[in-house]
């Protein structure tokens, strides 16, 4: 794409009232603008970067077999009275024009359950494991914080049913480490901690992913021996590892990037979902939910993956692979890479402006994609190639760079 082409551009002030260094930074470099509190616009390079996470998301829930389905945002009250959420305190209440009562789900597990039952009866229809990568809404009282406290967000939310515990423990540990190798490939592994966190009405423990940043909300509690954490809000005394009983546990800073409970039977109950089993007796299904926010881990990478300069995108989430800047006198050398890297196939977004050297290379930092490349008169039949995250710029031959970028 050509800079000039595109419509939106990046920004020199940001509102005040975004103290967030995710919002403040993705709106000056022109991937997000603010619509009301807690809900953003995702302009062509955000759409972009939110697109790439979401396929890596689908792509890992794709490989364990689960299917995807896309449910309905607003629903009807009842199934939230069957299970005696109807006060849930992040809850949209909206009526129809018939004075019908409606919500707008947060979470859909009073969907997902009442559709199975249509079509699941017997031990050998299960189990099961659906998903959706959907826009979810919730009435937040402290949407402060960019894209990482929003009143509406995408997120993946999967359901698992299972005949008995074992089965579901079997998957639970299993989505363990699928979520751990999406941390993985969006750059966030080495920083992301298994982390037990309060299990609520369903389980003893949940478990939450959290991302170490000084910023975090979160107070963690890190077991260094075990490398799993114990979330603040779960602690009564002396914090423990669950794992191997320490008490000489670090306390961290986090985020949250996603979590997953066992459900039980808590929600099958409810709403009457039960089986046939072996011997033709009816049993209650025993399910688990894994939730990831698509759109709050783009906010948790801008929060952790930038400098003084601007945004820092790890190479599998960027909108475009490379920046392209031509300086004057380069031009039609510069359409000549950008052709080649088009037909190559490598994603680039060409800075075709009439601009100082300085202001590009300023919204090239500010923007973040991983490879910058300039030409000029002086570079001949080579471009300079500098990675966002280094310091260091070197020469290579115009017609290596697509392989390179590639490769």
């Amino acid at each position: 794409m050509k800079y000039s082409q595109l419509f939106s551009k990046t920004a020199k002030n940001v509102s005040g009232d975004e103290p967030s260094i995710n919002a403040q930074l993705l709106t000056k470099a022109g991937f997000i603008t603010k619509e009301i509190s807690g809900v953003y616009n995702y302009l062509p390079l955000g759409l972009k970067t939110l697109r790439k996470i979401e396929n890596i998301v689908r792509a890992a829930m794709d490989q364990t077999g689960a299917q995807e389905i896309l449910m309905p945002s607003m629903t009807g009250l009842e199934s939230w009275q069957a299970t005696n959420r109807q006060n849930f305190d992040v809850l949209f209440h909206l009526k129809g024009r018939d004075e019908t009562e409606l919500v707008l789900n947060p979470t859909h597990e009073e969907v997902i359950t009442p559709l199975l039952q249509k079509f699941v009866f017997s031990y050998k229809d299960l189990p099961q494991a659906i998903y959706q990568i959907q826009t979810k809404f919730r009435n937040e009282p402290r949407a402060k914080s960019g894209l990482l406290r929003g009143r509406e967000f995408l997120m993946k939310d999967l359901y698992s049913f299972h005949t008995d515990v074992a089965d579901l423990e079997t998957y639970y540990e299993k989505m363990k480490e699928v979520y751990f190798a999406i941390y993985r490939q969006v750059g966030l592994g080495k920083i992301t901690l298994l982390t037990y966190a309060s299990g609520g009405a369903f389980s003893k423990y949940s478990h939450e992913f959290q991302v170490l940043a000084d910023v975090g909300e979160d107070t963690i509690y890190l077991c260094e021996r075990c490398l799993v954490a114990v979330n603040k809000e779960i602690i009564a005394d002396q914090p423990t590892c669950p794992v191997c009983g320490s008490q000489h546990l670090v306390e961290k800073q986090a985020i949250e990037a996603g979590n997953i409970f066992k459900l039980g039977t808590k929600f099958s109950g409810s709403l009457g979902f039960k089986y046939a089993d072996q011997n033709g007796e009816q049993q209650l299904v025993e399910m688990g939910c894994y939730g990831l926010g698509i759109s709050r881990l783009m906010g948790i990478i801008a929060e952790i993956s930038h400098d003084d300069r601007g945004l820092i995108w790890p190479q599998s989430v960027a909108p475009f692979a490379a920046h392209l800047i031509s300086l004057p006198g380069a031009e039609i050398k510069a359409q000549h890479l950008y052709d080649q890297l088009i037909q190559a196939g490598v994603e680039v977004l060409w800075d075709d402006r009439v601009e100082s050297a300085g202001s590009k290379f300023a919204h090239a930092d500010l923007i973040g994609l991983p490879v910058r490349l300039v030409v000029s008169p002086k570079t001949g039949e080579q471009v300079e190639w500098k990675n966002r995250s280094g310091a260091n710029t070197e020469l290579i031959a115009v017609n290596e760079a697509a392989g390179r970028l590639k490769a």
